[in-house]
């Protein structure tokens, strides 16, 4: 998996698709379709998350 995306940076309009928060971490399967997740989302839904994303963008390193 990547660990960056094409420069997409996430903004305070992205929203986290399970509580509306603002999203820090982009997850795109293969598909292409992605889901945007908060910092708390992201991390609590991780593992099942990688088993199946091929880009898994974090940054929450911007908290």
């Amino acid at each position: 998996m990547s660990a960056t995306l094409e420069a997409h940076e996430l903004t305070a309009l992205d929203r986290c698709d399970a509580c509306g928060a603002q999203a820090y971490v982009r997850v795109v399967f293969a598909s292409g379709n992605d889901l945007v997740f908060c910092g708390h989302h992201a991390r609590k839904n991780e593992q099942q998350l990688r088993e199946v994303a091929t880009e898994w963008d974090d940054q929450t390193g911007r908290i």
